[in-house]
């Protein structure tokens, strides 16, 4: 199996990383529309509503960013997050034509 595919699979093995994902799939549905930009969703937010230590939510993310589930964007003095949904479709697609 490639090394994306894996990094990708032990990244989405820890529950919260996944819901981090999911929560970023639905951004206005799980966060306050003006804490929605087009860069994504401000760290700070996702932290609150996970109710995690601001440096476990930035761990968490830099392990999906890692595995390229999601990127990230300086604002400012902030970073926001969102789905590269591109790179969640070719896993989709390759975990397809594996398993």
């Amino acid at each position: 199996m490639e090394p994306d595919v894996v990094r990708a699979l032990r990244a989405l093995s820890n529950p919260m990383r996944l819901q981090l994902l999911q929560w970023l799939r639905e951004p206005l549905r799980h966060f306050a529309p003006s804490h929605v930009v087009e860069a994504g969703v401000c760290v700070s937010h996702i932290q609150a509503k996970a109710g995690l230590a601001q440096s476990t939510v930035s761990a968490y993310l830099a392990e999906l960013e890692r595995a390229g589930l999601v990127r990230s964007t300086r604002v400012g003095k902030w970073t926001h997050y969102k789905r590269d949904e591109q790179r969640i479709a070719d896993l989709v697609e390759v975990l397809g034509k594996t398993l």
